[in-house]
């Protein structure tokens, strides 16, 4: 886990929105990080109670314990294992990768899921340049030692911390770059190297680290929100997340890699610190969100992408050092009772139930329209945008019943209203950056029902 840049606050000052999202009814699986700092039950009922009583499908591990391993054997359930940062090193050379593979992965593979091996954890942000420089040779050597051993199932990878970004002095997510000296030298070889494997580019977006505290609901997706758009693309971006993997991409695409899959290896949000900002309710809402986008929700540069996601962490672990956050990151405590509920428990399984989440308005006539000062290139952008939200957008469409009249304005005026019905009715849910207004007057037109 690594704290975000100094410079992450550029982005924040700028960006300063949340975005109120629709439940899901059905939650799809997804990873999540499996520490063991702490008295936490062994290996095997861990495994066990991943399988038989939640939907998460995959879990990553910090080491290559083989009790954990061994555990995960049969399941179904994948396993991102870690090499230790202090054996990349070693691995520089082919015989000790050969070794290390035949040592840590061939004794479980294929009875355990191995799906990826993590070469460290943020080795970049260590600033060791013996670690850094011996980097990519070991990611090469072990996808050779794999490939030499028939295992062509398992992608080598590294974790990266978003200190890897420069971030502009504009803050546009369209203007993210690799730091200097980090971009050509380092990172455009890593992504030349998971093009050719096919294997991802692995990063840990935390809004947690770095985020303003006084814009809390743009770091965890909460209204009210000001939606705030790239001067270069005019993307709205209303949450910290959002802008964060499209800085990511920015600067991959930058280097001409924008191609290359993104995984993300941690993120999450604490239920407990030393600040107001951290309760069951706000790590609920956040990781509510970031399932979201792991279903393929996707961002305004990346729309309908499908992020793989491991949550950080599937337990509070109590052995951690640190201020009170380090230890209250899980999703579950340490007799497998939820800290808080995002429907990953199988058949209802909720403990002390899912935190009380804002709800919409239902009281009075509140509809969202389009300013009559908003320009036809405002008005598309909202368009473009709303559509992205997964806004069901069928009735503007040729034959929809809000096709006609078939005008900008009034086709920007529906979008934009199903956003604002649907993200609680709040003042914030119909900002669009000054371009929508709050009516008391229902724009309903013959079939056309907003």
């Amino acid at each position: 886990m690594a704290k975000a840049p100094p410079s992450i606050s550029l982005l924040l000052l700028l960006l300063s929105a949340a975005v109120f999202l629709t439940i899901p009814a059905v939650i799809s699986a997804i990873g999540v990080n499996y520490g063991t700092l702490g008295n936490l039950p062994p290996p095997t009922q861990v495994a066990n109670f991943i399988k038989t009583q939640t939907s998460i499908d995959s879990v990553k591990i910090f080491d290559v314990n083989p009790d954990i391993l061994r555990a995960f054997a049969g399941t179904g359930i994948s396993v991102v294992v870690t090499v230790p940062n202090g054996d990349i090193p070693a691995l520089a050379n082919g015989r000790q990768a050969r070794r290390w593979v035949s040592a840590n992965i061939l004794p479980f593979h294929p009875q355990t899921k191995i799906k990826y091996i993590s070469v460290g954890n943020e080795i970049l942000l260590t600033g060791d340049n013996n670690m850094i420089n011996n980097l990519l040779p070991a990611m090469r050597n072990l996808n050779n030692a794999l490939v030499r051993a028939g295992v062509r199932d398992v992608k080598v990878t590294t974790a990266h911390s978003l200190n890897i970004i420069a971030y502009d002095l504009t803050g546009a997510p369209s203007s993210g770059r690799f730091r200097p000296g980090w971009d050509k030298g380092i990172l455009a070889p890593i992504l030349a190297y998971h093009r050719r494997t096919k294997s991802p580019f692995m990063v840990n977006p935390y809004p947690y680290f770095g985020f303003d505290p006084k814009n809390v609901n743009f770091a965890i997706f909460r209204t009210p929100y000001k939606a705030v758009r790239d001067p270069f693309t005019r993307h709205v971006y209303t949450n910290m997340f959002d802008a964060l993997m499209d800085s990511t991409y920015s600067a991959m695409k930058a280097l001409g890699y924008g191609d290359v899959n993104i995984v993300v290896g941690e993120t999450g949000w604490p239920s407990a610190c030393d600040a107001p900002w951290c309760s069951p309710a706000n790590a609920a809402w956040f990781n509510l969100n970031i399932i979201k986008r792991a279903q393929g929700q996707g961002t305004p540069l990346m729309p309908k992408r499908r992020f793989e996601t491991y949550i950080f962490g599937l337990f509070n672990e109590e052995g951690k050092p640190g201020p009170t956050a380090e230890r209250n990151w899980g999703l579950f405590r340490a007799d497998f009772s939820p800290v808080y509920d995002v429907g990953l428990l199988r058949n209802g399984q909720g403990g002390g139930g899912r935190p009380a989440l804002p709800a919409p308005s239902t009281a009075g006539g509140k509809w969202c329209v389009a300013r009559s000062a908003a320009t036809n290139a405002q008005l598309q952008d909202n368009i473009n945008w709303v559509c992205g939200q997964g806004v069901d957008c069928k009735p503007i469409q040729a034959g929809g019943s809000c096709f006609n009249p078939s005008s900008l304005r009034t086709h920007a005026s529906f979008v934009m209203n199903a956003y604002f019905q649907s993200h609680g009715r709040t003042d914030g849910a119909c900002n669009f950056s000054g371009t929508g207004m709050v009516v008391g007057n229902n724009p309903s037109n013959g079939a056309c029902k907003y």
